[in-house]
């Protein structure tokens, strides 16, 4: 989710989010089901999300923000340090420089929001940056949010945000911390959001399985990120040359990022539905992903029932897969020389 750009000796700019950090799954509950803590160990993600904890100490009540004790090493390993300048021309870069991207992309991000209105109160949003997003809250009544995000300096441009959004001091919360290791508990919100950040996490896998442990059940997630251009095209070959420099520069940004397989690979519960969209107004990073996917509640059967109807898939079903062998072989036959893993997974991957 980072985007080259230019600021002052031509500074890249990796997108508005950083990874959310690790946390222990021991946090205290405050009364929104959030976690307060103190703000002097305040927590942030850049708009590419980084950075982690890995303490389990509980965290300490500190308004306005949300703050993890955890692991120094840990933290550093999975966002070296950097120097406060840059972290704040980090800031200030992508408070002023996304306005043309912002305006493009508003139409896909309006659709997204739309399926929150009536669903979600609390909102989780992963590498929260300037704050770009909360506009689109204002439709959905009760809104609160957490915004994470490892960059510190961020806090600031999203806190005024979210004011100018029209939520209330008491609606958003600020914490440090980094994707990969969120410090809320199991299924504590209804929704998480996040807007080109899964370009520069350290570990994406990890970063959506947290995503999917704290969704409630029927909750969603919806994302927005910058990918990859095709195989063999000239995008594909501007990105492999500018991607180291970009993740110097941008905080660690991939320009290389299949995010779309990651996505499907996380296997939701509920089915990804992830839609393809060129953007003109960041050239090498056009190519991108959009969608939502829900973690659904699945009833745990018991042990006993288990064996009895696993006997019965295996002995009761031997008519129909007779009579479905015919179309089984047409499905399979389109498979040939053309994939070599494969899912069981309902998906939908629209150009």
């Amino acid at each position: 989710m980072a985007i080259l750009h230019l600021s002052l000796i031509s500074t890249i700019t990796c997108s508005q989010r950083r990874r959310t950090t690790k946390a222990s799954q021991d946090s205290v509950k405050t009364q929104k089901t959030l976690i307060a803590t103190n703000s002097g160990s305040s927590f942030r993600l850049c708009p590419c999300g980084r950075r982690h904890f890995i303490g389990a100490v509980p965290l300490l009540p500190l308004s306005p923000s949300y703050a993890a004790s955890s692991s120094t090493e840990d933290f550093k390993s999975l966002r070296p340090p950097k120097p406060d300048w840059y972290d704040e021309l980090f800031a200030w870069s992508m408070d002023t420089s996304m306005e043309s991207y912002e305006k493009e992309i508003s139409s896909y991000k309006m659709k997204l929001f739309d399926n929150l209105v009536g669903k979600a109160e609390k909102v989780l949003e992963i590498g929260v940056g300037t704050g770009p997003n909360f506009k689109y809250y204002s439709a959905i009544p009760n809104v609160s949010v957490l915004g994470v995000d490892p960059n510190a300096k961020m806090e600031s441009y999203a806190s005024k945000s979210a004011a100018q959004a029209g939520l209330k001091p008491e609606d958003f919360s600020f914490i440090r911390a980094v994707a990969e290791a969120i410090p809320l508990e199991n299924a504590s919100v209804d929704a998480v959001v996040g807007t080109l950040v899964l370009c520069s996490v350290a570990d994406v896998t990890r970063t959506l399985n947290e995503v999917k442990r704290v969704l409630r059940p029927g909750g969603v997630y919806l994302f927005i990120e910058h990918v990859a251009g095709e195989d063999g095209s000239f995008l594909r070959l501007v990105q492999n040359v500018l991607d180291p420099l970009q993740q110097v520069v941008a905080d660690g940004c991939h320009l290389t990022r299949c995010t779309g397989d990651y996505i499907l690979e996380a296997r939701f519960n509920g089915g990804a539905d992830i839609n393809k969209a060129s953007l003109s107004s960041l050239a090498y990073l056009s190519s991108h992903v959009y969608g939502d996917v829900s973690e659904t509640f699945h009833p745990q059967g018991t042990d006993w029932y288990k064996e009895p109807f696993a006997w019965f898939l295996s002995t009761g079903m031997r008519s129909y897969e007779s009579e479905i062998a015919y179309y089984n072989r047409r499905l399979f036959d389109n498979l040939s020389g053309k994939a070599e893993k494969s899912a069981g997974y309902l998906c939908w991957y629209r150009s």
